[in-house]
C-alpha cells in the first residue's frame, strides 16, 4: 500500500467515524462487490449508532441473490431517500453517471466519499479511497473498517466476502494479501459454501432454456481482437424476460470460458432509443487486451480485464463498434 493511499484510508476512517447520517450508494444494477461493500460499511456505521441508508439507481428491486446480505434493513428505495445527504458514500462507482438517476445527489451532498477500484475513476468526490490495484472495492472497505478500529463481525465479513469472491472470479485473481483478508472473513464466521451457492451457483430452471437460446447464436471470430479471438453472444429482451437479472448477468461468465477467444462480449438488450435498441455490454479479457480502453471508446469503462458500456443501434452495429475499438486496444 502506498503512503498516499494509507493517508486516504485514514482520512476516510476519520470522516466515517464522525458521521451521524450516511447514504451509501452502489452503481446501477449493483453486483455483489458494489452492494456487499455498501452493506458491510453500512452495517458497521449502523452498529456505531449512525442513521444509515443503502441504495442504488436501478432497478427498483434489490437482486434476489444479494438481498439476504441486508441484515439491518438498510436497503432504501430511491423514493424514500431524503432530499440531501449529510455524507454520501459512492462505492464501486467510477463516475457519477454510473449512479444513474441518483447522480444529482453528488452535487448537493455536504461531503462525498468515493471508494472504488476502477482504473477509470474520475475522482468526483470530496474524499477518495481509489486503488486500481485492489481486486475489489470490498478489499478497500475492509481496510477502512480496520482503520476505524471496528470489528469484522459475521454480517460485515459475509458482505465483504461476497464482493471479493465474485470480483476475483472465485479468488483466481486474488493477491496473497486478499487471500489473507479472506481468511480473516472466514475466521469471523463466514460460510463460504453458502455465500457462493446463493450468489453464484444457484439458478432457477428457466436459466437453462435461456442459456440454450442465447448460446445457440453465439459467434467466435478467431481473427478478431488483434488475432487473439473474439467471442460474443446476444441476450435479447425476449430471452431476458424469462429470468432474473442475475441470470442475464451470468451469461458473460459462460461465454468468456471459450478457450479460443482472448476477448468475450455479451450484449444485453435493456430498452430502446431513437436510433434502435439499447444494449448493456459486458466485456472480458483473458489477459490479452485492455478491454477498459475499448469500453471507454463507447462511453463506458471498467478494469483492464473486465469492463462494460451501454450502446444503441442494432446488435450488429454495436458489435462492429466493438470490433473497431478492440482493434486499437492496448495489449496487456
Amino acid at each position: 500500500m502506498t503512503a498516499s493511499l494509507a493517508q486516504d484510508i485514514e482520512a476516510a476512517a476519520t470522516l466515517l467515524a464522525e458521521a451521524t447520517d450516511v447514504t451509501l450508494l452502489g452503481h446501477v444494477r449493483p453486483d455483489a462487490d458494489a452492494l456487499g461493500s455498501a452493506l458491510a460499511l453500512g452495517h458497521v456505521l449502523h452498529r456505531r449508532g449512525a442513521r444509515v441508508r443503502v441504495s442504488f439507481g436501478e432497478p427498483d428491486e434489490t437482486p434476489e441473490t444479494l438481498a439476504w446480505l441486508d441484515v439491518d434493513g438498510l436497503l432504501t428505495r430511491v423514493a424514500d431517500l431524503p432530499a440531501t445527504d449529510g455524507l454520501l458514500v459512492a462505492l464501486d462507482t467510477p463516475t457519477p453517471a454510473r449512479l444513474g438517476r441518483l447522480a444529482p445527489r453528488v452535487a448537493v451532498a455536504r461531503a462525498v466519499l468515493v471508494v472504488d477500484h476502477h482504473a477509470t475513476n474520475a475522482r468526483y468526490g470530496t474524499h477518495h479511497v481509489v486503488d486500481e490495484t485492489a481486486e475489489a472495492t470490498a478489499v478497500l472497505v475492509a481496510r477502512i473498517i480496520d482503520a476505524m478500529g471496528e470489528e469484522l463481525d459475521e454480517p460485515t465479513a459475509r458482505s465483504l466476502y461476497a464482493g471479493i469472491v465474485t470480483d476475483t472470479s472465485g479468488f483466481r485473481r486474488a493477491s496473497p494479501e486478499t487471500h489473507r483478508i479472506a481468511a480473516r472473513l472466514l475466521e469471523a464466521g463466514v460460510d463460504p459454501t453458502e455465500v457462493t451457492r446463493r450468489i453464484i451457483d444457484d439458478h432457477p430452471f428457466a436459466w437453462l432454456p435461456m442459456l440454450s437460446t442465447v448460446l445457440a447464436e453465439a459467434c467466435l471470430e478467431p481473427d478478431a481482437a488483434q488475432g487473439f479471438g473474439f467471442v460474443h453472444a446476444v441476450v435479447r429482451a425476449s430471452a431476458a424476460a424469462t429470468v432474473r437479472s442475475e441470470e442475464v448477468e451470468s451469461v458473460i461468465d459462460v461465454v468468456r470460458a471459450t478457450s479460443e477467444a482472448g476477448v468475450a462480449a455479451v450484449l444485453k438488450e435493456s430498452g430502446s432509443a431513437d436510433d434502435g435498441p439499447l444494449w448493456t455490454v459486458s466485456l472480458r479479457s483473458a489477459g490479452t487486451l485492455d478491454v477498459s480502453a475499448a469500453a471507454a471508446e463507447l462511453g463506458g469503462g471498467g478494469h483492464r480485464q473486465a469492463a462494460g458500456c451501454t450502446a444503441t443501434g442494432s446488435a450488429e452495429q454495436v458489435l462492429d463498434r466493438l470490433r473497431e475499438a478492440l482493434s486499437r486496444a492496448p495489449q496487456l
